[in-house]
């Protein structure tokens, strides 16, 4: 047996033709620890002596049938996963060995070899399955109060994960209160809630803090992205499937709605639906029941239904796009989040708190963010909202190689956008406004581009002028005419709690 062997699962083939037992052998032994056997007595032996995963064994034999044999494994190896093989398609051949010997898959010759391994394959993940079961049964068993009692914990955990004083970052003069005290108050009543806000924004986390502080909050959570997938797919994620309902679809699947029974499902970018699939969910909302692709029954389901949009949903109502009926559907009660240049004294906490969570997913630790780096967050306007600021940050984390994220390792249009305390403000005015000369214009460029240069320098002038092919004293000169001067009353550093 090689090394590798011992990870692969045993096989026993059980055939009274050599030379159908060496064919068989020598397509499995590259994917299974393969034991062969000639009867059903040489079988019985292997049995007693190595540790079966699988049996494949043929129908003919002469002193006893495959089914036959099944059975008598079945009573004395009962976790053997058993299969049987034969040139015999007789449907009461196929029945009997189901019912008797507890068949798992039944062969019929000629097979194919890549579907036999694909066969053997899911025969292995079915003895691991039942095996975890087992495992899970006893210790369910062994320690109910224990596992109850982790239970409690990691909803516990959820829940102050999602909480509305916790889970929301914000300072104490936030516009995100106002948000926060709509969930308080909203989240108890089992209405559908409609969020609106631009891409980046947090829609899920408040989706999440409204599960969590609500009365199915013990129940499952799950949420889909509705812009991703096109209508058959989608519907198929939400609703399920029967096997053989479109392409590709070889197992029964259940849908999200049917998982989420008695919980709450989360539909992100609602908007981006099309008319004939807010057709099947109106029909769905109204009804409280689902049918999956292919299937001719319907199945009650109990779930709030929480959606979220970065459109102008009335805009696409005026126009067609989404139907009036579903909107009045979903938007029971409607939440807007602001984004995030609107939320200004929520920078510091946010990109302190995303430092944290980057460092537990990076494995790399930092002490904190310099308050210059933080200077330039507070300044600019941030298109991706806190999905722009989370990736930005973890950008810098893995930069990084001293103890805190300077403001050298912002990237440079943020950097770009930010005015400095000692800047002039008619500098700035020239950069946004549409008065001034060129020359004047043409100044206020070369500043802020002074200025980026100096702090991606950590305003070291040597390297500054050498990167802008000036002179010290000609840099020395640019920065005294437009101001430019690292501002001393910036601390260096802040810690991550």
């Amino acid at each position: 047996m090689d090394g590798s062997s011992a990870h692969r699962a045993t096989v026993l083939v059980v055939d009274d033709e050599q030379r159908s037992l060496e064919s068989i052998e020598r397509i499995l032994s590259s994917h299974f620890e393969v034991f062969t056997a000639l009867s059903a007595k040489e079988a019985e032996t292997v049995l007693g002596r190595e540790w079966v995963q699988i049996i494949l064994c043929d129908q003919r034999m002469p002193d006893i049938t495959g089914v036959e044999f099944l059975q008598q494994v079945r009573n004395d190896y009962p976790d053997v996963v058993r299969m049987i093989i034969s040139g015999y398609t007789d449907a009461e051949d196929i029945i009997e060995a189901v019912n008797k010997g507890g068949i798992y898959q039944y062969i019929t010759k000629p097979w194919h070899p890549d579907e036999l391994i694909t066969k053997l394959t899911n025969a292995a993940e079915l003895f691991r399955l039942q095996r975890q079961n087992e495992q899970l049964a006893v210790e369910l068993k062994l320690k109910p109060d224990n596992l109850e009692q982790a239970l409690i914990e990691k909803r516990r955990a959820l829940k102050a994960r999602y909480d509305w004083d916790q889970g929301i970052v914000r300072s104490p003069d936030s516009c995100m209160n106002r948000v926060c005290a709509t969930i308080r108050q909203v989240a108890p009543y089992d209405i559908n809630v409609l969020l609106s806000g631009e891409s980046g924004t947090g829609k899920e986390l408040c989706a999440r803090a409204l599960h969590y502080n609500s009365l199915r909050q013990d129940q499952p959570f799950v949420a889909e992205n509705c812009g991703a997938l096109p209508d058959e797919l989608l519907e198929s994620e939400l609703f399920g499937h029967k096997r053989g309902a479109f392409t590709g679809a070889t197992e029964d699947r259940v849908g999200l709605f049917e998982l989420a029974d008695g919980g709450t499902v989360f539909l992100d970018e609602i908007g981006e639906t099309s008319p004939a699939f807010q057709v099947k969910l109106l029909r769905v909302l109204q009804e409280g029941e689902i049918r999956p692709l292919g299937s001719n029954r319907r199945r009650p389901v109990n779930v709030r239904v929480i959606a979220a949009t970065n459109r102008d949903l009335n805009a696409d109502i005026r126009s067609g796009k989404f139907r009036q009926d579903l909107y009045y559907r979903l938007a029971t009660f409607e939440i807007q989040i602001p984004p995030l240049r609107e939320r200004r004294s929520d920078i510091v906490p946010l990109a302190i708190n995303l430092l944290g969570e980057a460092m537990e997913q990076l494995g790399k630790r930092v002490k904190g963010i310099s308050e210059e780096a933080l200077v330039s967050f507070k300044a600019y306007h941030w298109p991706g909202n806190v999905r722009e600021m989370q990736n930005e940050i973890k950008r810098m984390l893995v930069l990084a190689q001293d103890d805190y994220l300077g403001s050298e390792l912002v990237s440079p249009h943020i950097l770009r956008a930010t005015p400095d305390d000692n800047t002039p403000h008619a500098v700035q005015d020239l950069l946004e406004g549409s008065g001034g000369s060129l020359k004047q214009r043409v100044e206020a460029l070369e500043a802020r581009i002074i200025r980026e240069t100096l702090i991606r320098h950590r305003w070291n002038k040597s390297q500054t002028a050498q990167e802008l092919g000036l002179s010290r004293v000609g840099l020395r000169s640019k920065m005294e005419r437009y101001g430019l001067e690292k501002n001393p009353n910036i601390e260096t550093i802040t810690d991550v709690a």
